[in-house]
Formats: structure tokens, C-alpha cells, sequence
């Protein structure tokens, strides 16, 4: 379960989630054709410690892993769902469909989130699964009250993936997050309201649902840590983090 957090850490949560907002909205202007995903991930971390601030994702190797991710920054393109490694030859284009996904470290503490950008000229249809995908988001979120569950949050996010067609990424899903970049419990992106684990005031947790254009089924890469969906189609993938209080969810990664 969640380790409850404390009224000092939430304040250093706050501030952490703050810079990390900002970090990501300086990424989110530098997305244009020409740019390296490798150049991002620079820039990411550049950001993030001219602040004095640390990027937890970078040298992190999550349960199952062979290897340390090797940046600071998750770039992932068009069919690849989450944790693309970035490089100076994978270049953006116009018409791609760009996920980033960041983690900062402020005095100890760590905040997560994402967001997905189409870049130049796409299709009504990615407009929309990109639109939706941060809607479900805030469903999630709206979602949150103190003696709810996890699966209000899940059941939440599933009636927008279902009501627009898309498929749910099952497997991977949101977690607590604070003093390590995964902590429990497990959101999952879909399940029934009223079950899982209770919501209890002080949890932090990052949410992040991660929709399709097509079929639920993914893989992946070679490198261990790409998961692209087996049916080429594109993806989207936004996340907050958030702690509950008493009144709902206050999301820590938002520009205020």
C-alpha cells in the first residue's frame, strides 16, 4: 500500500511537481520538425538541473529491466506507447505524434508526468485521440475522493476509452509515486468502481492513461524498454501527479 505522506513532504511534492510543469512546457515549445529526440532529452535534463533539481529516470532500472535507462527523458513516436529511448538519429517529423514522459527528484521528492503532442499536419482522428486521452485523465482525477477506490480511478478512464473506440493499455498502468520513481499501489488504466485498494488522504499517486487507434495488443522492443502496440496504430499518453486530500485530488504538475 501507499506510504502516506507528510504535510513537509507534500509541500516539497508541490514544489517539485511545480518545476516539473514547467520543465515539461519548455520541452512541449522545443517539439518541432528537425529536433532529435536525443536533443530533447538534453534539454530535459539541462532544465531540470540548472534547477538543482535531479532526474530520477535517468540510470533507473525498474523491476524487470536488464539494464539502467539510459536518459533523463521517455520520448516516444506514433506507435510506440512509453519509455522510447531518445537518439540523435530518431528525428521529428510533420505529422508525428510525440509522448514525453518525465520524472524530476526535488529535495528527495519525486513527481512524474506526461503529455502527448501532434506535431504539424495530422488526421481528425489523432486530434481527437490525443483530445480524449488527456480527458480521460481528468476523468481519473475527478474520479479521486478520500474512502473511494482505485477502481473508481480505472472505471473512470475505461468509459472514455470505451465511448470513443479506443484500445486501453492493460498492462502498464499508473503507481504511487514520492520517494521512488514506482511505488504501490498499481492504478490500472481500466476496472470496476469500488474495488482495489482505498483512497486514503495523503496518497500521492500518478495517473496516466494510455489509449490507441486500434487494438489493445502491444510488444516490445528489442532495446527492453519501447512498448509499441503490435498493430502499428497510434498511441497518446498524458499523466499527472496528485495527492488526496480531504476536498478531491490537487494535481501537483500543472503550471499554476
Amino acid at each position: 500500500m501507499a506510504k502516506i505522506k507528510t504535510a513537509e513532504e507534500i509541500i516539497r511534492l508541490r514544489e517539485s511537481g511545480s518545476r516539473l510543469a514547467r520543465v515539461l512546457q519548455g520541452l512541449k515549445r522545443a517539439i518541432a520538425p528537425g529536433v532529435s529526440t536525443k536533443a530533447l532529452d538534453a534539454l530535459a535534463e539541462k532544465l531540470i538541473r540548472a534547477g538543482g533539481d535531479v532526474p530520477p529516470f535517468l540510470n533507473y532500472t525498474p523491476r524487470g529491466a536488464k539494464t539502467p535507462f539510459p536518459a533523463s527523458l521517455c520520448v516516444s513516436l506514433n506507435d510506440e506507447i512509453v519509455h522510447g529511448i531518445p537518439s540523435d538519429e530518431r528525428i521529428i517529423k510533420d505529422g508525428d505524434v510525440v509522448s514525453i514522459d518525465l520524472g524530476l527528484s526535488h529535495e528527495g521528492m519525486i513527481t512524474d508526468a506526461a503529455l502527448t503532442v501532434p506535431v504539424g499536419k495530422v488526421s481528425s482522428d489523432v486530434l481527437r485521440l490525443v483530445k480524449e486521452t488527456e480527458r480521460a485523465l481528468n476523468e481519473g482525477i475527478k474520479a479521486i475522493r478520500v474512502g473511494g477506490h482505485i477502481g473508481d480511478i480505472g472505471a473512470a478512464i475505461e468509459r472514455v476509452a470505451k465511448g470513443e473506440g479506443y484500445g486501453i493499455v492493460r498492462e502498464l498502468g499508473g503507481h504511487g509515486v514520492g520517494h521512488h520513481v514506482h511505488e504501490d499501489p498499481y492504478v490500472p488504466n481500466y476496472g470496476k468502481k469500488g474495488t482495489g485498494p482505498i483512497l486514503k488522504e495523503g496518497m500521492v499517486l500518478a495517473l496516466e492513461p494510455m489509449f490507441l487507434l486500434g487494438k489493445e495488443d502491444i510488444r516490445m522492443m528489442p532495446d527492453g524498454y519501447t512498448v509499441v502496440s503490435k498493430d502499428g496504430s497510434v498511441s497518446a499518453h498524458f499523466e499527472h501527479t496528485i495527492v488526496v486530500t480531504k476536498n478531491g485530488a490537487l494535481i501537483l504538475t500543472q503550471i499554476t
